[in-house]
């Protein structure tokens, strides 16, 4: 029985041994709660940390590092605002955010560049019909100093 015992507290002490002792007392980082604010709103707002939600609305992020949102809507022009957290001295492991809220204010899109229309063609210009020959005149009264030819 005893071999028994001293087997299963050589296990469970090679069990522990994956464990270091810094690990052990780590925390986790703190969590901020991140307010995402949009004009217009109802836009996809996006942090590089992987979180999403539809303006206005708020997120959780860890206030490990510096991040970024992206806010994105239809007919506009995606915006991204830097995020910076900012551990506060005074008081370790409290960190805040700036800016907080994050605000975008987003700008339309100018209108998508479609296939180049041609310019209308000018109608071809009708043809022109040729001028009626005059009609014959009657002869007119003859002024000539000369004499009629004969057979006339």
């Amino acid at each position: 029985m005893r071999i028994i015992v001293v087997v299963a507290a050589g296990l469970g002490l090679a069990g522990c041994s994956s464990f270091s002792m810094p690990d052990m007392f780590k925390t986790a980082p703190p969590v901020v709660t991140v307010q995402l604010r949009s004009l217009p709103p109802g836009a996809e707002a996006r942090t590089s940390t992987g979180q999403s939600c539809k303006t206005p609305c708020s997120v959780s992020v860890s206030a490990e590092n510096n991040f970024t949102v992206t806010f994105a809507l239809p007919k506009y022009q995606p915006e991204t605002v830097p995020v910076q957290v900012v551990r506060d001295p005074a008081n370790p492991g409290s960190s805040v955010v700036d800016p907080n809220p994050v605000y975008a204010e987003l700008q339309l899109a100018p209108p998508a560049a479609r296939g180049r229309k041609a310019a209308p063609k000018p109608a071809a210009p009708k043809a022109k019909r040729p001028k009626a020959a005059p009609a014959a005149e009657a002869p007119a009264q003859d002024t000539s100093p000369f004499p009629p030819p004969p057979g006339r």
